[in-house]
């Protein structure tokens, strides 16, 4: 059985010429692969015809025209009497090989001639390193703070009761943070360095159109402090609605966007920058969207759409970055931030977020604009109850005022004495149980479970509730009083 198409393992050609050639190093270079001597484009066969001792030409040309030499298995095929040539390739264990020179990877259906940043990560991924564990030219253990090191120590202690590390020395080497002649890495000058780092700057600007910014800041310091002030710009940025509650003695506070997903985009963007590219990280705030861009391309074998799936295995761009933000609590899972920032907007009642590949990097747009999307973990069952319902039924007066910069407005909202007898239920539930499960509590209330995360949907979006951590393992706030 012949393919009938070309993919990201199958490559058609009509004759045997170097473009077989650079094939078989695309494939070599990626996944591996299979070329098809003797078929057109579109999947025909048309044959190629085989002189004396033409099979161990090709071979031997191919290995010449190869470096590292790569020899390739051969099978030849009979087509109602044509002659087909597979030759094939496993995926090359020391990347990445080349043809006269140049090197190329296989994409989808074609062979993508590779820059020299995408040759140099194929390195590192080979030796299952990345930049950040090699030397940082020019620097020395002069040029890093160990208080900040000493800081990082006792966040982890804080966290690991068997983290019992004290002196700062000891603690760099067992991270390969420095090697055996004291030489810093490029993730140890990320992280500890004493002064200002041409290398981390992050641009930031407060828009109030595309073309006026009414502020702006950059943050070129250590990667670990960058997390918290790029988010004080944010907030400084946002809005915070102040929900004043009749029944309660403390008042409720809501921003335009869920921090926690802010947090994590941004942590994304600091821990898997690509430090070596010439553009800079850059973050830009408008009144009802926000644009980070970070410079680098996706991980190899990692689509834009695996992403939007969360369909991937996650390779850290920095791993030696990684492994101690890792460490201090920062990411707690590899690969989950896509869909755990996705989940947390829609929690929120905004639309999911975008992730845009660009040419040189990635751009993940944020929106303020409330979403008609159901909540993650939704049920498919269905669900026949009349869904006109509002969660609250007359307002009593109560304000929100915003609380970014000049930016105010007015809005109403309600108290639970308002909020039908259903949902108050369920208020009830949730306040004997902030661990409870969409599931007891569909039990308890005798609906279907996607009636309740339609009903948890409601109040998330009220600000009556709020979901404290992840999916699994986190837990339900009821925000507000509930009658007994």
């Amino acid at each position: 059985m012949l393919p009938t198409q070309e993919d990201i393992k199958t490559e058609f050609k009509q004759s045997f010429t170097d473009d077989v050639i650079i094939a078989l190093v695309a494939f070599a270079n990626a996944k591996g692969g299979k070329v098809y001597v003797g078929m057109r484009d579109n999947g025909t066969v048309c044959g190629v015809s085989l002189g004396k001792e033409a099979l161990q030409t090709w071979l031997n040309e191919i290995k010449q025209k190869t470096e590292p030499s790569i020899i390739p298995d051969l099978e030849v095929i009979d087509v109602q009497g044509k002659t087909v040539v597979v030759l094939s390739v496993q995926e090359y264990p020391v990347k990445p090989v080349s043809t006269k020179g140049r090197y190329y990877v296989r994409q989808a259906n074609s062979n993508h001639l590779m820059l020299a940043f995408e040759i140099s990560n194929l390195i590192l991924q080979t030796k299952n390193s990345s930049w950040d564990y090699y030397p940082c030219p020019g620097k020395t253990l002069s040029d890093i703070d160990i208080e900040k090191v000493k800081k990082v120590m006792r966040v982890i202690a804080k966290r690991n009761d068997r983290f019992n590390i004290t002196d700062p020395m000891e603690f760099l080497r067992k991270y390969e943070l420095i090697d055996d002649q004291n030489h810093i890495s490029n993730g140890c000058y990320l992280m500890f360095c004493k002064d200002i780092n041409i290398l981390t700057t992050i641009q930031m600007g407060h828009f109030a159109s595309e073309i006026v910014i009414k502020d702006d800041y950059i943050v070129d310091s250590d990667i670990i402090e960058q997390v918290e002030e790029v988010m004080q710009f944010i907030r400084k940025h946002i809005n915070k609605a102040l929900i004043i509650v009749d029944t309660q003695t403390q008042n409720i506070q809501r921003w335009d966007y869920p921090l926690d997903a802010l947090r994590e985009i941004v942590l994304n963007m600091i821990v898997h920058r690509d430090y070596r590219a010439k553009s800079e990280s850059t973050i830009k705030i408008f009144s009802d969207h926000i644009l980070f861009y970070n410079p680098g391309q996706l991980p190899d074998g990692i689509t834009i759409e695996q992403l939007r799936q969360n369909n991937y295995v996650s390779k850290p761009y920095n791993k030696q970055v990684a492994k101690i933000f890792k460490e201090m609590g920062e990411i707690e899972r590899f690969g989950t931030g896509v869909k755990r920032v996705c989940d947390m907007f829609v929690d929120y009642g905004l639309q999911k977020p975008e992730w845009i590949l660009t040419a040189d990097g990635l751009v993940v747009k944020v929106f303020a604009t409330p979403s008609t999307e159901k909540s993650a973990g939704g049920d498919t069952e269905n669900d026949t109850e009349n869904d006109t319902e509002n969660v609250i039924v007359t307002p009593i007066g109560s304000t929100v005022k915003g609380d970014a910069g000049n930016d105010t407005e007015n809005v109403t909202i309600n108290d639970t004495e308002n909020v039908t007898e259903k949902y108050q239920n369920l208020l009830r539930i949730i306040k004997a149980n902030p661990f409870i499960t969409t599931t007891e509590m569909a039990q308890k209330c005798n609906v279907a479970r996607i009636t309740i995360q339609r009903y948890l949907d409601k109040l998330k979006q009220q600000g009556l509730i709020a979901r404290i951590g992840p999916d699994k393992g986190g837990h339900w706030e009821v925000m507000v009083q509930v009658k007994n």
